[in-house]
């Protein structure tokens, strides 16, 4: 039995664990009694969502806690026994009472007294550093991020991460996968806060596919990170954390999707929570469809025929000149992903806790792809001494295999050393991901086999991240914080190409490469506050070492063995200014730092189209970025508005190069470089506006410009073969917008229908044009079962016009190409909801500088 049929089982299992639980849950619950109640304050006026915990005096095993609702009532199941009521709620002093609990009924009215403050909330709360959306909202502003809650999202239930990421703002997708932030892709990626093998040995597509929308608790987007967070990712940080469960007793739900394209989807999120423990077990799988299709039309400039003298003794027979070529290509892909996610936390004492938590995630993907061809070129003719017009057409059958197993290990201490804020976190995490990518290729000229090529790429990633964290109050204004983190990774590439036909690429694409690299910062941050006027001062040091070993099959190859190390610095400063309540001025800097990808790093790295070869390039070296940041953030019952200016300095940008080494064929290479500048700036807008109880609107708006700069030379031969300088000019400079608004009708309390739009506009540089482009989404949501379910439709794409067309211009061809990765889809979806406690949280306080932000790279979030 293989790992991946292994995996299969234990997800397939999943759901009888689901109702097995349930089973035990209801044969605990018939010792109870249920018990009902209300908190007032002393005038008599409830107080909602207090916090009410019940400890049994003679068996702690019998405690529980609850929430009061918006009327300050509460409902809970207790064994019989006597308890002490802890009753503690926002600007009211805490109040013990001690009740015999004897059969089921309402036990009356606990009273509380307000604190003496109350009324007179004193400045040096956070609120002059931290602005939170009411809970309502679905994203609230901090300090240093964007938290955006994706469960009123209707549009992309049981879908996945992918489909999540395309409602949240300040980030767009785009029509192949790829992620971007302020019109920027170099986004970085953690899960819970970390590096993580659930993505991917390179954060592809299909790493967000294989993420279910239902298994994510929050995103957070940063978009200008402190020194606190590691300094990859020039546009930003996506911290997308998990669902783990808060609630006494048994709890989860189930939900299944069916779709088409056909797509079938079950995933589980279960937890039991009891005393000291809490328990949780998510996982999940289906199966999908998709299609895309790509189409190029290039057109060759400048041609002139040659007078040819074949008298002439040093006559050679030309080349064929190309003047056009049109290529279609439409590809089907079939793909299986199963992922489970288990572990626990054990609350050592009330100040120490111990977490582990394990995670296997599985992903087997087929596809088949037919590019058809079709060339109009010159050749020369030496009889008649006439160069004479020729057509071809070629056909290209691919079918592909891949598949990608990851086990990811992680195992964390947490521990207050006082009340006052004073903690320390550590943590390790262990991740393993090994990534098959097979493919049979078939070639035909003008029906005729011409070619057959096998390619095998196979790699595998080791990753080892520990993380120490140390946070430290000074007095009840400012705190220090400082930590140590290193990463680990090793990335081996093992590649294999053969073909029937005589090609002078293949050689180059038969090696093995292994890829190390050792991350080793430090970081320092101070936070601290003077009257209305919030600060946080950081800095962070990363030394990056970097071993490449390049070794080609070719005998005649010399392996390579690259070594780079970096030293770098990272400061950033992050201002707050307190106008009035929930009204704020933010202003912070940040310096950042774009690493390469590994396998930009790989000379030949992957071998699919013999007509455009991707060349990596190990002498490729990171970007640096000076990012700043002043935004206003303003809160109200109804809306929020929070608008942000920003500019972005980056040098040693990298850029893709595209170019024809040789202007008698028409293959085309691509290769990263590190060339010039790049400048980004504009205006980041979100809101949310609550018009009517009915209906709720949320948008966002960035219009930014662009200023890049750099001129790559490369060497080349004309059409006769004589060599020649090429070159590709990146300077330019334009401007472009992405909008998107999210509109939710609530019908009737159980029904609500939402609509999503989203624009891009057009973008201009020196040598590229990409056209404007626009989307419009479809969901609706309806509540059955008293609540513990729902049943929900969506359709992405509604007119079918997500796709993306580019022009590109060079001194000797033209370029278009269009692009479709995903056509229309819709989904309907069922979730059931299993509940029995009642949801815990800790007494909410008015936040002060020291309240440790939920979900740095340090920690990804508290349990």
């Amino acid at each position: 039995m293989n790992q991946t049929e292994i995996i299969n089982i234990f997800t397939k299992k999943t759901l009888g664990l689901t109702f097995v639980l349930s089973a035990a849950a209801l044969a605990f619950a018939q010792e109870k009694v249920g018990i009902s109640g209300s908190v007032v304050s002393k005038s008599n006026q409830p107080v909602p969502y207090a916090s009410v915990t019940f400890s049994n005096k003679a068996n702690k095993q019998f405690s529980d806690a609850t929430l009061t609702d918006e009327k300050g009532q509460y409902k809970l199941d207790l064994t019989p026994g006597q308890y002490d009521i802890t009753v503690e709620a926002i600007d009211y002093k805490k109040n013990v009472i001690t009740k015999q609990i004897t059969a089921a009924g309402n036990i009356g009215a606990l009273s509380i007294d307000p604190e003496a403050s109350a009324t007179n909330i004193k400045t040096g709360d956070i609120q002059g550093v931290v602005i939170t959306a009411p809970s309502t909202k679905p994203y609230k502003v901090e300090l240093d991020k964007r938290t955006y809650d994706p469960s009123q999202d209707i549009v992309s239930k049981g879908g996945n991460l992918q489909d999540v990421l395309s409602n949240v703002p300040s980030v767009s997708v785009d029509t192949d996968g790829t992620v971007s932030m302020r019109g920027s892709s170099n986004v970085k990626f953690l899960i819970n806060g970390k590096p993580s093998a659930l993505l991917g040995i390179d954060d592809g597509a299909n790493a967000l596919q294989s993420i279910p929308a239902d298994q994510i608790e929050r995103i957070e987007v940063i978009t200008n990170p402190s020194s606190k967070f590691e300094a990859s990712g020039t546009s930003g940080i996506l911290n997308i954390i998990l669902k783990k469960n808060k609630k006494v007793g048994f709890n989860g739900n189930v939900t299944g999707t069916l779709g088409y394209l056909p797509r079938t989807a079950l995933n589980t999120n279960l937890s039991w929570r009891k005393n000291n423990w809490t328990w949780f077990l998510n996982g999940g799988g289906g199966y999908s469809e998709n299609k895309s299709k790509n189409d190029t039309e290039t057109t060759y400039q400048n041609i002139v025929l040659p007078t040819i003298n074949p008298s002439d003794p040093s006559f050679v027979q030309p080349k064929d000149i190309a003047t056009y070529q049109l290529q279609n290509s439409t590809n089907k892909s079939y793909n299986d992903n199963y992922n489970v996610s288990a572990g626990f936390v054990y609350d050592i004492s009330e100040k120490t806790s111990l977490n582990l938590s394990g995670v296997v995630r599985t992903f087997d993907g087929n596809n088949t792809e037919l590019l058809n061809t079709y060339d109009s070129f010159f050749r020369y003719s030496q009889n008649q001494n006439t160069w004479n017009p020729i057509n071809s057409f070629s056909q290209r059958d691919s079918k592909g295999f891949n598949n990608n197993l990851a086990f990811q290990g992680d195992i964390g201490l947490d521990h207050k050393f006082d009340d006052k804020g004073q903690n320390i976190s550590l943590s390790l995490s262990l991740q393993r991901n090994r990534s098959n990518n097979n493919s049979d290729i078939l070639q035909t000229m003008n029906s005729v086999p011409v070619l057959e090529d096998i390619t095998r790429r196979n790699s595998i990633n080791k990753t080892l991240v520990g993380k120490a964290d140390y946070e430290l109050p000074i007095g009840e204004q400012s705190k220090i914080e400082a930590g140590y983190r290193i990463d680990v990774n090793n990335n081996d590439y093992d590649n294999f190409v053969s073909s029937t036909a005589e090609n002078p690429f293949i050689p180059s694409y038969n090696n093995t490469t292994d890829y190390r690299e050792i991350f080793n910062a430090l970081y320092l941050q101070f936070k601290s506050k003077i009257g209305n006027l919030g600060y946080q001062v950081g800095l962070r040091d990363e030394l990056s070492n970097i071993k490449i070993n390049y070794d080609n099959l070719d005998p005649s190859f010399v392996p390579i063995n690259k070594t780079k190390n970096y030293n770098n610095l990272f400061p950033s400063v992050f201002l707050s200014y307190e106008l009035s309540k929930d009204n704020q001025i933010l202003i912070n800097y940040s310096r950042r730092i774009d690493r390469p990808r590994s396998f930009f790093m790989v000379p030949f790295p992957n071998y699919s189209n013999s007509q455009n070869i991707f060349e990596g390039n190990i002498d490729l070296n990171p970007s640096y970025v000076d990012s700043y940041e002043v935004g206003y953030s303003i809160s109200r019952k109804k809306f929020t508005v929070n608008p942000t200016l920003y500019y972005r300095h980056t040098t040693d940008d990298t850029k893709m190069l595209v170019y024809r080494p040789d202007e008698s064929t028409s293959v085309f290479y691509t290769k990263p470089i590190n060339l010039g500048n790049d400048e980004r700036y504009g205006l980041d807008l979100n809101f949310t506006y609550d018009p009517f109880s009915w209906l709720k609107l949320m948008g966002s708006l960035d219009v930014f410009g662009y200023k890049t700069s750099g001129i790559a030379y490369y060497d080349a031969k004309d059409a006769l073969g004589n060599e020649k300088v090429g070159s590709m000019d990146f300077t330019g400079d334009g401007f472009s917008t992405r909008a998107r608004l999210n509109s939710t009708f609530k019908i009737d309390k159980t029904l609500s229908i939402q609509l999503q739009g989203f624009y891009r506009g057009a973008q201009k540089a020196a040598n590229q044009d990409t056209q404007d482009m626009y989307a419009l989404n479809l969901g609706a949501s309806k509540t059955i079962l008293k609540g513990d379910a729902t049943i929900t439709f969506n359709i992405q794409d509604i007119f079918n016009t997500r796709s993306r067309e580019v022009y590109s211009y060079n001194t000797d061809y033209t370029r278009r190409n269009y692009m479709q990765w995903q056509p229309r889809q819709f989904a309907l979806s069922f979730t059931y909801r299993f509940k029995q406690g009642e949801k815990i949280e800790q007494p909410k306080r008015k936040k002060d500088i020291n309240s440790n932000a939920a979900g740095d790279d340090q920690q990804g979030g508290p349990m």
